[in-house]
């Protein structure tokens, strides 16, 4: 009852006039990133946070929320009509959405993609309700070791659950946490890797590194891959929404089973690219006609989108209780929470219920917003499509660098990001992973500080990360999924051995 009564009182915050206008924009430019194939959810928020600095925190993480779930109703746009994933998440539609599409049936299959999003993204929110406020009590008897321990358990999960190679996520990582170390040592107040610069006193700046990696770097790639935009139109009519709608209730198995999926990779953190691909799999193999898929199953476009929303919303679960991001665009919400002087974690449900509490009401208001929009809407986002890229990329840079000068007014920081820019794009090329490196790179101050203050209370013995069921338990699943890659290969090598002795 004491959730739905702060709930209650959240709703009262965001459905101020202002805040339900700010929540109308940043859908509607979410929808616009995700339509854009050379942005995405992290690179929207990141390159349009600046903008939000003079707007109070409450208002800013609304608006900046409602961006993320735009982009993720917009990726689905260009993959049913266009073949191509505005997001990553939405790969996995286009193996049913654009048959469809191809068939006739574009606007069975945008309902049904929207429809889904719509119903993965509330289940998410229904657990951020129930579950982050007794997360979060639970975190307030958490010191300096058990919080270390938990930031050392998402650094090995990244590193074991994730589908790039351990080895390329590992050096992502290590150099997001060089990075990360650039500037005045918060503990000795020695200077560190500055040389001279006092541009660098601070450090690199989250906000610059993020808006280069993302948004320089996505846009180098995509103007490299030159990409031509030609598909299918398709408009939306009140009669094709309520037949669709009527036909989706038979699909609540698939429903049920992607929520699961999607809200345990986004919390754990899988993500929401992974989840999609596993639930499209899951999805396949439980249905009664799997050689349809592929050439415009209904099943197939219900069970990514359906779990890509479910994980983009749940990974904010462990960023508002534990100050761990789950996901790329968690990470970007985090830092934006950081410079507004809010440091994410237990406390922040004891010092800023109200902020808290507004931004958890606004989900529920921006999933319905964003499903409007989007229905109303698809034939002009589509005909956005239309534009040359040649005209949309150059508009795209100069945001970037408008982004990055209003950071601190300095052409330093339009330097340090096109420089991010070009690491970014030299990351996507060579296949290394961002999201560690971003992970890195937000949170290698907090581990750091938390790592020395375990080490000051215990004279200098690791002991103190096994000195409770509670702390060894953390450390101890860190270690498993951080030597979880070296399972398969143990187990060809087994197999490689049994192979041989065999006569």
């Amino acid at each position: 009852m004491e959730e739905l009564s702060n709930l209650l009182q959240g709703f009262s915050v965001a459905l101020t006039l202002p805040n339900l206008g700010y929540m109308l924009i940043g859908i509607t430019l979410g929808v616009l990133i995700g339509v854009l194939p050379g942005l995405g959810g992290a690179n929207g928020v990141a390159i349009l946070l600046p903008l939000t600095f003079s707007m109070n925190p409450t208002s800013a993480i609304i608006m900046l929320s409602c961006i993320y779930w735009g982009a993720l109703f917009g990726g689905a746009i260009t993959s049913i009509l266009f073949n191509i994933p505005g997001e990553p998440w939405s790969v996995a539609t286009t193996f049913d959405g654009y048959p469809m599409a191809q068939k006739g049936r574009a606007a069975q299959a945008l309902t049904t993609a929207f429809t889904s999003s719509f119903v993965g993204a509330l289940f998410a929110v229904i657990l951020i309700t129930f579950l982050a406020p007794l997360l979060a009590r639970f975190a307030l008897n958490f010191g300096p070791a058990e919080m270390f321990a938990v930031q050392f358990l998402t650094f090995c999960s990244f590193v074991g659950m994730s589908k790039e190679p351990p080895l390329k996520t590992m050096a992502a990582m290590l150099l997001g946490f060089a990075l990360a170390t650039v500037g005045m040592d918060t503990v000795t107040g020695q200077l560190r890797m500055t040389y001279g610069a006092t541009a660098l006193l601070k450090g690199f700046d989250f906000l610059i590194a993020v808006i280069g990696l993302f948004g320089i770097g996505e846009i180098l790639l995509t103007m490299e891959e030159g990409l031509a935009f030609k598909g299918q139109s398709a408009k939306i009519n009140p009669k094709v929404v309520w037949q669709t709608w009527a036909q989706l209730f038979r699909y609540w198995k698939t429903f049920l089973r992607s929520t699961a999926v999607g809200c345990w990779m986004g919390i754990t953190p899988g993500g929401a690219t992974p989840a999609s691909f596993m639930s499209y799999g899951m999805a396949r193999r439980f249905s009664k006609n799997p050689e349809q898929f592929g050439k415009g199953e209904i099943e197939g476009v219900i069970a990514p989108e359906t779990a890509a929303h479910a994980a983009g919303t749940s990974a904010l679960l462990p960023m508002l209780t534990l100050g761990i991001p789950g996901s790329p665009t968690a990470a970007v919400l985090l830092g934006g929470l950081m410079i507004w002087g809010l440091q994410p974690g237990p406390m922040l449900f004891v010092e800023h219920k109200e902020f808290v509490w507004g931004l958890i009401a606004s989900m529920y208001l921006g999933n319905i917003v964003g499903l409007i929009v989007v229905l109303t809407t698809v034939p002009w986002w589509a005909a956005i499509l239309r534009i040359p890229f040649a005209v949309i990329a150059p508009v795209i840079i100069v945001v970037c660098a408008i982004g990055a000068y209003t950071v601190h007014s300095a052409m330093f920081d339009v330097v340090m990001m096109l420089v991010f820019g070009v690491f970014g794009y030299l990351f996507k090329k060579l296949k290394y992973p961002l999201a560690p490196l971003v992970l890195a790179l937000v949170l290698g101050d907090m581990a750091e500080t938390n790592f020395r203050q375990s080490m000051l209370s215990s004279q200098g013995s690791l002991s103190i990360f096994w000195s409770g069921p509670l702390v060894s338990v953390i450390m101890a699943l860190a270690l498993v999924l951080l030597l979880w890659p070296l399972v398969p290969m143990l187990r060809k090598r087994l197999s490689g051995d049994r192979q041989a002795i065999r006569p």
